[in-house]
């Protein structure tokens, strides 16, 4: 039987929650096996840059960070489970990728 591995990444943990939800509701409906949804460690994107736009006055700085989740979830791939996923509504935010293997 073949697997499908979905990874979900997203900004926004709630958006992210919400999708990883729904594909386990789906997963627990049609009846199909599935593990997850296995949290990633988080990435943290940090950028220092100067709040002053000329050399003169104090060096003060601003701290700017992104945070980029991700989930992983795997399905026992069947094609009425598989069908369904893929209606799932995906917020703009979120990315997903599907990934098929034996």
């Amino acid at each position: 039987m073949e697997k499908a591995r979905i990874i979900l990444i997203g900004k926004d943990i709630k958006e992210l929650e919400n999708v990883s939800q729904q594909i386990v509701d789906i997963t627990g409906k049609t009846g199909a096996a599935y593990a997850g949804p296995i949290p990633m460690p988080t990435k943290r994107l940090k950028i220092c840059c100067r709040k002053s736009p000329d050399g003169e006055g104090t060096d003060t700085f601003e701290r700017w960070e992104m945070r980029i989740h991700k989930r992983v979830i795997d399905v026992d791939a069947d094609e009425r489970s598989l069908r369904q996923i893929m209606r799932v509504q995906v917020p703009d935010g979120v990315h997903i990728e599907i990934e098929l293997t034996k």
